[in-house]
C-alpha cells in the first residue's frame, strides 16, 4: 500500500489525513497472469490501483481478435472511464499481463468519501485529466511509421515492459502481427 498513498500525494491536493481516510477504503487483491480485474460486458464500479504488475486494458473486434489498447503499470489507476461513468456495461476488458497486486475502491465509497474529503473531487478530476494526457502521449507514436520503427519506440519509452509483457500483447498493441514482431526482434538483436 505504500505505492498507492504515495500516489494519493499526487499533487498535494488532498492532506495526509485526508490520504489515510481515502486509503483505508481500498481493498487488496491478488490478480494471476491472465485473470480480469473487469471482464466485458460488466459495468465499471471499482476502480484499481496497481501496487505492482501490469495490466491491459483491450477489446475485442467482431473477427474475435483482442486489441491492446494501452498497459497499465505500477504506481497507475485504471478504470474503463465510460462505462464507470455511464453506468453502461463495457466493451473493453481488463486483464493482469503478469501476476499483479492491486488495491480496488468501490464507486460508492468515493461517492460517500466526497461528502467527507472536500478535495477529493478536485483530486481524482486532476488525476483523470493527468492520466488522459499520459495516455494521448503514451499513444502518438502508434500513428507514425513503419511495424519496426513503432516496436523501436515501444521499447525506448517502456523499456521495463518490454521485458515482461508477452509478445502478443506488445504486437496487438502496435497493430502488427506476432510474426512481424518475432521479425523485427531478430532484426534488432
Amino acid at each position: 500500500m505504500k505505492k498507492l498513498t504515495a500516489t494519493l500525494g499526487f499533487g498535494g491536493i488532498l492532506t495526509p489525513q485526508d490520504i489515510r481516510h481515502f486509503s483505508a477504503h481500498f481493498k487488496a487483491k491478488q490478480l494471476k497472469t491472465g485473470e480480469h480485474f473487469q471482464k466485458d460486458g460488466e459495468v465499471a464500479r471499482e476502480i484499481a490501483f496497481v501496487e505492482n504488475g501490469i495490466l491491459r486494458l483491450y477489446g475485442v473486434t467482431p473477427e474475435g481478435d483482442d486489441v491492446t489498447k494501452y498497459f497499465v503499470r505500477e504506481n497507475q489507476f485504471i478504470v474503463d472511464l465510460e462505462s464507470y461513468y455511464s453506468a453502461r456495461p463495457s466493451t473493453e476488458a481488463i486483464q493482469a499481463v503478469v501476476d499483479s497486486e492491486i488495491y480496488i475502491v468501490h464507486k460508492s465509497s468515493i461517492e460517500k468519501l466526497s461528502q467527507e474529503i472536500p478535495n477529493l473531487y478536485i483530486f481524482i478530476k486532476t488525476l483523470s485529466e493527468a492520466a488522459l494526457m499520459a495516455k494521448l502521449k503514451d499513444n502518438d507514436f502508434l500513428n507514425f511509421g513503419d511495424a519496426k520503427t513503432k516496436y523501436l519506440e515501444f521499447v525506448k519509452r517502456y523499456p521495463e515492459l518490454s521485458l515482461r509483457v508477452p509478445l502478443q500483447f506488445i504486437a496487438s498493441y502496435l497493430r502488427i502481427t506476432p510474426q512481424s514482431l518475432s521479425r523485427i526482434r531478430r532484426e534488432i538483436r
